[in-house]
């Protein structure tokens, strides 16, 4: 398999948000291992509120923004989650930027990456994430990282720092193998046999 091409989504509207440093750190790490690798800010692409899911749209009039990231996310070999904890749930922002494709994300490999301000680190958010990417036709791998607390551990522009930066640093490489494995196994059994729906 070539080069695999990755998007990292990332949710939170906040104006002072710090898990974009966890979404930095992966962008990074992922394009240090030869990947293709994309962030997805959904602040930046600025869906509304779902209303109509893109395959809810006549062909040629969905609107630009969903247009263009439904060509993203069809053209990706995996996927890679990072959220934070809301209440012990997930991001609005991230939620609503997935929920408005469903067949696009099937039959590619998803990663989730979690973040908080305290130690837990997203635990509970990223168990929740677990059960929806699967309803929504992807694989969730095994390997996960947690970043918490999330400023502790990296900086500002996503490079590690302290005990918890040292952790991320360490347990990221199985993680990306991981997502690498099953995003080349994927391609190929698609390359072999046209998925059953």
């Amino acid at each position: 398999m070539a080069a695999p091409n990755f998007l990292v989504l990332y949710g939170s509207y906040r104006s002072d948000r710090t898990g974009i440093r966890l979404a930095r750190f992966l962008v990074d790490g992922f394009a240090a291992r030869g990947a293709s690798v994309e962030l997805i800010d959904a602040r930046e692409v600025g869906l509304p509120m779902l209303d109509r899911m893109y395959k809810e749209y006549p062909a040629g009039t969905a609107p630009a923004a969903l247009e263009t990231l439904a060509g993203k996310i069809r053209a990706a070999d995996g996927f890679v989650f990072v959220t934070g904890e809301y209440n012990w749930g997930v991001q609005p922002g991230l939620k609503n930027l997935t929920d408005h494709f469903l067949e696009e994300w099937f039959w590619r490999p998803a990663a989730i990456a979690s973040y908080s301000a305290g130690r837990l680190g997203g635990a509970r958010a990223n168990l929740v994430w677990h059960g929806t990417l699967s309803e929504m036709g992807m694989v969730v791998i095994s390997s996960t990282l947690m970043a918490g607390p999330i400023t502790a551990s990296l900086d500002e522009a996503g490079k590690p720092t302290g005990d918890g930066g040292a952790a991320l640093d360490r347990a990221f490489p199985r993680f990306a193998a991981d997502l690498e494995w099953w995003a080349e196994a994927a391609q190929q059994q698609r390359d072999r046999q046209k998925p059953p729906y």
